[in-house]
């Protein structure tokens, strides 16, 4: 289960390229509908990610997952409750952040190698050492050749390593990631998934993962939270007892315990699902 730490508690803060804990205690966010009625997104959230551990977060539409992250990346401010990263309250923009996104978020105006190479540039890297850089993370997403061709040359797949390259260029303390895979083809997905796990092993960044498919949460993490419906709230937490290195997602996808452990994790989320359902159905008649 998540463990739980007392309100103000303080840890040694980790130094900017080690993985950081992630603290996050009685959470809520409200926001303001266009009527000037009070929208309450989350409430209560508690929950821990360890330095370097694999955390996916799933639970039904609209019930705060991404609202979260962005508590954790600190782009938007808690209602009550509060966000440590390293220790540290989160104030403002946290630092060692990467957030990688459904949607693309690359630069059309700009090179693959341009895109990748904003975040050292943006640190101060000197241009020619960003260079090579981006050009070795380029070769290790499978993308050298492809430097300087612009996002709209590329397949989406492509696309999506152009992104994780320059969310892992910085070595990042937290990798936020928003449904990243969510818009690809079944095929391409598992490919990306696979990838992910390879790159992310050599870095072990803590990472919280976004998700509405339930085999992408177990094969990738080593703990999946479960939210409940509108508003969301922490309802489970299930450990991943697989073994790493996994190697091919696909292929573990078969194996009884996998089988076992998602079967565990779904009898928990379809309750919260089928509420969901519900309430925007009753909403809608």
């Amino acid at each position: 289960m998540v463990e739980h730490r007392p309100r103000g508690a303080a840890t040694a803060a980790p130094a900017a390229d080690e993985p950081a804990r992630i603290d996050i205690v009685g959470l809520t966010k409200r926001f303001l509908t266009p009527k000037g009625d009070t929208f309450t997104a989350i409430r209560d959230v508690t929950l821990t990610v360890e330095p370097g551990q694999f955390c996916a977060i799933v639970g039904p539409t609209g019930c705060g997952k991404s609202t979260t992250l962005a508590q954790v990346s600190g782009l938007e401010r808690p209602s009550a409750g509060s966000v440590s990263v390293g220790g540290r309250i989160v104030d403002g923009i946290t630092s060692g952040v990467s957030y990688m996104f459904q949607a693309d978020s690359l630069f059309p105006w700009k090179t693959v190698l341009a895109n990748v190479m904003i975040g050292p540039i943006l640190l101060g890297t000197p241009k020619k050492e960003a260079t090579a850089l981006a050009l070795d993370w380029l070769r290790r997403v499978g993308l050298a050749g492809f430097e300087d061709r612009y996002p709209h040359q590329l397949s989406g797949g492509m696309r999506k390593r152009v992104a994780m390259a320059a969310a892992l260029i910085n070595n990042p303390r937290i990798l936020l990631m928003d449904e990243p895979f969510g818009a690809l083809d079944v095929q391409t997905k598992a490919i990306m998934q696979t990838e992910l796990l390879t790159l992310w092993e050599e870095l072990r960044p803590s990472v919280l993962f976004i998700t509405h498919d339930l085999d992408e949460a177990v094969a990738l993490s080593d703990r999946v939270v479960i939210m409940t419906s509108s508003p969301g709230t922490v309802k489970d937490v299930f450990d991943i007892d697989l073994p790493r290195p996994r190697g091919n997602v696909q292929e573990i996808r078969h194996e009884e315990k996998f089988l076992d452990i998602q079967g565990r994790i779904w009898e928990s989320l379809r309750d919260e699902v089928t509420r969901a359902y519900e309430q925007t159905a009753g909403a809608a008649a």
